[in-house]
């Protein structure tokens, strides 16, 4: 039986769990996503999107699936703590695809705000998921997208009403923790309402040493006049693999920057798509790789300018150093109606060994006559002639070389607003980039102390 035929399967033989966990007219949006994966499975090589990353490699492994919460013997700050100096949070964690409750899975604020479990949101606010749910993902997305539609119990949903903030950042932390290798599929919810603001700061770590399988899928909208950051870290080990799809849909006059920094992992594949809706939007969207080893890192991002006087930024590193192996895909599509559009896109990548690999595939497609649009992307080795400069104004090779990285990789970083966190992250880098940092070095997990979730 073919790995795509195994997950056919295993939805009818869960169909009646999946169907009491969720309100009704989540049965339909599972069924159609069910449908479609039917048809077009788990994305191979032979498309053009995924040609060169194996999926069907890391979906291989006779994975388990949860489709209830883990229970577990103790408390959120029990395994994790921020250790960002100044960087006040409130802290979210999803904890095998399901959102980890203190006291309750869902708390509406006294503005309005709501933040907690997307289950508990589909049933207390039926009418506002219903909305807003697989409208940007859509049930005609590749087959990771159906797959994560179909099975996906849980996750983070953000409800900003119009006007409000969310005030300090939210930090959600991702964890995969099980004694089994595991696949999880989780989902989030973020609507931001007209002129409404919010920054979330995401990191996906791993507690536990077996082969797990993320596939997330997170929708995000956001209204007229609306201001959303995004960061991400994701840092866990060789033998965890993450494949994320976001999906951005903004209005008149909104703002999302997204940053994703990806120090550690197996294999990354990271989707971006942007849909910008109406005129004045901005979307920025960085990212930077370090990846060292046998690590396979994965950016894709399609950037949709539908309607005029629009803009758009894309710029995505990457460093990567003995087998790793590194892919860029970046989209511009503009259309006959996005005249006045203001568009670019940059990928630099520096390849540390004769070894390590990277595609590059920067793409426009325009179809309007009035816009400013350019991309361009370089790959190669360190500059020996700046080298030569340093190292004869007495700064050693080895150090001279990690300033030239470290210079490299600030460009990206710096475009993270919050000032703690860009120095956190600033601080992480340079001790990635030194051979210091484990992927458990950064945070204040008491991964080994912990029992494993039941």
């Amino acid at each position: 039986m073919s790995t795509n035929q195994e997950y056919i399967e295993l939805f009818k033989e869960k169909e009646g769990i999946l169907d009491k966990a969720s309100p009704s007219f989540m049965s339909e949006i599972r069924h159609d996503a069910m449908e479609n994966f039917s048809k077009t499975g788990i994305p191979d090589k032979k498309s053009e999107l995924y040609k060169y990353t194996s999926l069907q490699k890391i979906f291989e492994p006779q994975y388990s699936m949860l489709f209830q919460p883990s229970k577990v013997d103790f408390k959120v700050e029990d395994i994790f703590s921020c250790d960002v100096p100044n960087l006040s949070t409130r802290l979210e964690v999803i904890l095998n695809g399901f959102y980890l409750k203190e006291k309750v899975s869902l708390r509406k604020l006294d503005n309005g705000i709501i933040i907690g479990s997307l289950a508990e949101a589909q049933k207390k606010y039926p009418s506002l998921v219903k909305e807003h749910f697989n409208k940007y993902a859509g049930s005609g997305s590749d087959g990771l997208v159906s797959l994560n539609t179909a099975f996906a119990l849980d996750g983070l949903f953000i409800y900003v009403p119009k006007g409000q903030s969310l005030g300090d950042a939210l930090q959600v932390v991702n964890l995969p923790m099980t004694g089994i290798d595991t696949l999880l599929h989780y989902r989030n919810l973020f609507i931001m309402e007209d002129n409404s603001s919010a920054e979330i700061v995401v990191c996906d770590h791993t507690l536990s040493p077996f082969r797990f399988l993320t596939n997330s899928v997170t929708e995000i909208y956001a209204g007229p006049g609306a201001r959303f950051n995004y960061s991400r870290v994701q840092n866990e080990h060789l033998n965890s693999n993450l494949l994320t799809n976001m999906f951005i849909h903004q209005e008149k006059d909104s703002q999302v920057k997204s940053n994703t920094v990806t120090l550690h992992g197996g294999t990354i594949r990271n989707n971006t798509n942007v849909l910008l809706n109406a005129e004045g939007c901005d979307s920025q969207v960085y990212g930077l790789s370090l990846a060292d080893r046998t690590q396979h890192i994965d950016n894709y991002v399609n950037i949709d300018h539908a309607k005029p006087n629009c803009t758009s930024t894309q710029l995505f590193k990457g460093i990567l150093d003995d087998q790793a192996t590194g892919v860029f895909n970046g989209r511009i599509l503009v259309r006959p109606d996005a005249q006045k559009t203001l568009a670019y896109q940059t990928n630099n990548n520096i390849l540390m060994s004769d070894e390590a690999k990277m595609k590059s595939k920067p793409q426009l497609e325009i179809y309007a006559d009035d816009v400013r649009c350019s991309h361009g992307a370089t790959t190669g080795q360190l500059d020996e002639n700046a080298l030569f400069y340093m190292q004869s104004r007495g700064i050693p090779r080895k150090e001279a070389r990690l300033l030239m990285l470290y210079a490299f990789a600030h460009e990206v970083i710096d475009k993270i607003e919050v000032v703690p966190l860009k120095d956190r992250i600033n601080d992480l880098v340079n001790k990635r980039l030194r051979g210091e940092l484990s992927r458990c070095n950064n945070c204040s997990m008491a991964c080994g102390d912990l029992p494993l979730p039941k």
